[in-house]
C-alpha cells in the first residue's frame, strides 16, 4: 500500500468509510473499522489523513460528486417537453434512493454529524450549495432544452426542488411506501411546472 499515491489512498479511505457508515452508522466509523474496510493498515490512515473528520469531509465530497454524475442525468435526456424531463429526474432520483437507502440514510447522519462538530460546520452549507448549484444548471439546462423560461430564479427554484428531494426522501425511508412517494412526485412535478412563465401549459 505505501506505493499507493495519496490521492489514490484518501479515495479509497473515503469510500471505505462510506461502506462503513452506511451499513453501521457514523459512530461505528472508527478510524480501524475504515481501514479494515479499506485492506489497508492503520497507518496507512494516518499517511492520507490528519483527522477522523478530514476524512468525513472527504466522504461527503465523494457523494456530492457522485449525485452529480447520476441522480439528475435524465433531466439531459430527449424527453418530449419540460414536464415529462422534470418527472422523469424526479423519478430518477427515486431510483437512486431505493435502490441504495443505507447510502441515503448515510448522508442524512453525516449531515447531522457536521451540524454538531466545530470542525465540519462549514461543510454542511458547502454540501447544500454543491445541491443547489447541480440542480441549478439541470433546471437551467431542461428550460433552455424546451425553449422554456422560469418565472423565478434559478437559484431559488433549485432550493426548493432540494427542499422537495429531502422531503421525499426522508419520508420514504421512514415508510419505504413506493406508491405514496410517486404520488409524491407528481405533486412535486406540478409545483415545480408551476413556476414556469407558461404554467401548466409549458
Amino acid at each position: 500500500m505505501s506505493r499507493i499515491p495519496a490521492t489514490e489512498r484518501r479515495a479509497a479511505l473515503a469510500r471505505a468509510a462510506l461502506a462503513v457508515i452506511s451499513r453501521d452508522g457514523v459512530t461505528a466509523a472508527t478510524t480501524r473499522a475504515i481501514v479494515a474496510e479499506a485492506g489497508m493498515p492503520l497507518a496507512s490512515f494516518h499517511y492520507a489523513y490528519s483527522s477522523r473528520d478530514e476524512l468525513l469531509s472527504d466522504v461527503i465530497e465523494l457523494v456530492v460528486a457522485d449525485q452529480g454524475s447520476a441522480t439528475f442525468a435524465s433531466l439531459l435526456l430527449d424527453t418530449s417537453d419540460l414536464r415529462s424531463a422534470v418527472r422523469a429526474t424526479f423519478r430518477a432520483y427515486l431510483d437512486v434512493v431505493r435502490a441504495d437507502p443505507a447510502r441515503e440514510q448515510a448522508m442524512f447522519e453525516l449531515t447531522q454529524h457536521a451540524l454538531r462538530t466545530p470542525s465540519l460546520a462549514a461543510l454542511p452549507r458547502r454540501q447544500y450549495e454543491s445541491y443547489r448549484g447541480l440542480i441549478g444548471q439541470l433546471l437551467a439546462a431542461g428550460a433552455a432544452g424546451h425553449n422554456a423560461q422560469w418565472d423565478i430564479p434559478v437559484d431559488e427554484l433549485a432550493a426548493f426542488v432540494l427542499v422537495i428531494t429531502d422531503g421525499i426522501t426522508l419520508s420514504w425511508l421512514a415508510d419505504r411506501d413506493d406508491a405514496a412517494a410517486e404520488r409524491l412526485l407528481e405533486l412535486a412535478t406540478e409545483a415545480v411546472m408551476a413556476h414556469t412563465l407558461n404554467g401548466a401549459h409549458a
